[in-house]
């Protein structure tokens, strides 16, 4: 069994912990099946911040069949309530003839571009178009022969957790290893479209990066940008979320999509977290040097003759921190001036008759 990676290499960018949050723009059904906007789609993704955008690899045919009983008629629950799955299906694939052009467009402006395959077919088809990456959606942490036919390409893989129990993501990294990969990464995931905060237990992220030794994102579905940047702040290195031109274009997922100033928001939001988080670290900062001097230390508050005694009166410990820590007020008091102190004086150990004790 091969041994995993703490981090992955995706066209060219290293992806992990110590390294800034990887933020996925996921085009899913955004595109409306017009290929001019699935183009300004990835535009408007690069210019939102985002490190990469992800497309969807396959067809109503790879995922189903055109059945509407009740096994393939969507139940309650779900935005897609009483569709069946072949016709959401139809609606919602992205051509394969245009995943080509998209990402020629990716690599336009700057963006790495990969997808999530849903079959063999699919594998094979990114396969020719030099894929740097690829995504197993949550409802296909199952599919064994998927997961092993990926890892089979050596590329890194990224793998949504949603609904999966520990064993069978267990099962999952472990028949992707078995196949060859050693770049995995895996995302928390709540399969609820949208998906309610109080669903989405980010403290799993830190959890599994314990136990499987990968990089640990988050693939979201909530509304707005607010989990993302609280995932970054628990260790996620990766997010993913879905981006459309506008939520008023409609289709099956721009319910729970940002829209471009959104994303861009999320994006400031996760770099000032992840820039925020820093190391462990105690006693003064760079930035904080400036503040010593609003420290208290011990001043001289009234004037005092060589000889005299040090009291309560004419010593306290007040702003700024020039002179001696508050800690030796009592080493100090009872002791005699060696020198004539004027009032405001910061006292010094060469102030006190004998120095320091």
């Amino acid at each position: 069994m091969t041994a995993l990676a703490s981090t992955l290499t995706i066209a060219g960018r290293r992806v992990g912990p110590g390294e800034p949050a990887y933020v996925i723009a996921e085009l899913s059904a955004n595109h409306g099946h017009d290929l001019a906007q699935a183009e300004r789609t990835v535009r408007a993704a690069a210019g939102a911040g985002a490190d990469a955008i992800k497309l969807q690899t396959y067809t109503p045919d790879t995922l189903t069949i055109d059945c509407d009983n009740e096994h393939f008629r969507i139940g309650e629950g779900t935005i897609w309530e009483g569709r069946t799955l072949y016709d959401l299906y139809g609606e919602a694939y992205l051509p394969w003839e245009w995943h080509g052009r998209l990402f020629e467009v990716a690599a336009e402006v700057g963006l790495a571009c990969f997808s999530t395959p849903f079959d063999a077919t699919a594998v094979e088809f990114l396969e020719t178009l030099h894929t740097p990456a690829y995504k197993i959606a949550s409802f296909e942490i199952v599919d064994l022969p998927l997961i092993a036919r990926v890892a089979a390409t050596g590329k890194p893989m990224i793998i949504s957790t949603g609904m999966a129990s520990l064993a069978e993501i267990d099962d999952a990294v472990r028949t992707a290893r078995t196949a060859g990969a050693t770049q995995i990464a895996l995302l928390k995931c709540t399969s609820a479209y949208p998906s309610p905060a109080a669903a989405m237990h980010l403290r799993t992220i830190p959890q599994l990066a314990r136990t499987f030794g990968t990089p640990v994102g988050l693939s979201d579905h909530t509304l707005g940008g607010t989990v993302p940047v609280a995932a970054v702040a628990l260790g996620a290195t990766i997010i993913e979320k879905h981006f459309t031109l506008s939520r008023s274009l409609g289709g099956p997922d721009a319910e729970f999509s940002l829209e471009p100033a959104e994303f861009c928001a999320m994006v400031e939001g996760i770099r000032t977290a992840s820039a925020a988080l820093g190391s462990v670290r105690f006693g003064a900062g760079v930035a904080e040097e400036g503040s010593r001097i609003f420290r208290r230390s011990l001043f001289v508050v009234e004037n005092v003759r060589a000889g005299e005694p040090l009291t309560a009166r004419n010593v306290r410990s007040i702003r700024p921190g020039n002179g001696l820590p508050p800690r030796h007020l009592d080493d100090v008091l009872g002791r005699r001036a060696s020198r004539d102190l004027a009032r405001g004086t910061p006292l010094e150990w060469s102030h006190v008759a004998g120095g320091s004790p």
